[in-house]
């Protein structure tokens, strides 16, 4: 029998990676699945600061923050299925490919990112995922990417 899904509200993501206004950008992450896979859900706002400038009479999100938010998403993931809480988990980005921007991200949509870990073992430093983000079913952007987990010593 497998292990039930896990999910991190805003308070276990906080407890699992660093950011922080305005730059922590997933508001959950569900149907965690141990390392395997996760997906992280975004509430679009108007609010947020990108949009001032991002484009005022046509507010978009822009693209590296949609990537930016599947990387957290991931980092999410693997922080939940190791038990990271409160062990100042870091995770840098070392590569971007194959990425594609299909339909804008506005106010108001709700972004949902799906994850998948496509390198990467408990322990590893070096891990490569694969993130679809939609709005409503619809491709809003889909990228691979490989990020470095500054895992702390024990």
């Amino acid at each position: 029998m497998s292990e039930p899904l896990q999910s991190a509200d805003i308070h276990r993501i906080q407890r699992l990676i660093p950011h922080r206004y305005p730059f922590l950008l997933i508001d959950k992450v569900v149907d965690i699945d141990g390392t395997q896979s996760a997906r992280g859900i975004k509430n679009v706002t108007m609010n947020e600061p990108h949009f001032q400038g991002h484009f005022p009479s046509k507010p978009i999100m822009p693209g590296v923050t949609i990537v930016e938010a599947m990387a957290q998403t991931a980092a999410v993931m693997v922080g939940a299925a190791l038990g990271m809480e409160d062990r100042e988990l870091l995770v840098y980005f070392m590569a971007i490919e194959k990425c594609k921007f299909r339909r804008m991200v506005v106010p108001g949509d709700v972004l949902e990112m799906k994850i998948t870990t496509t390198r990467g073992k408990p322990g590893g430093k070096v891990w490569r995922f694969a993130g679809v983000a939609e709005v409503e079913g619809e491709m809003a952007c889909e990228a691979e990417f490989t990020a470095m987990m500054d895992l702390p010593k024990e």
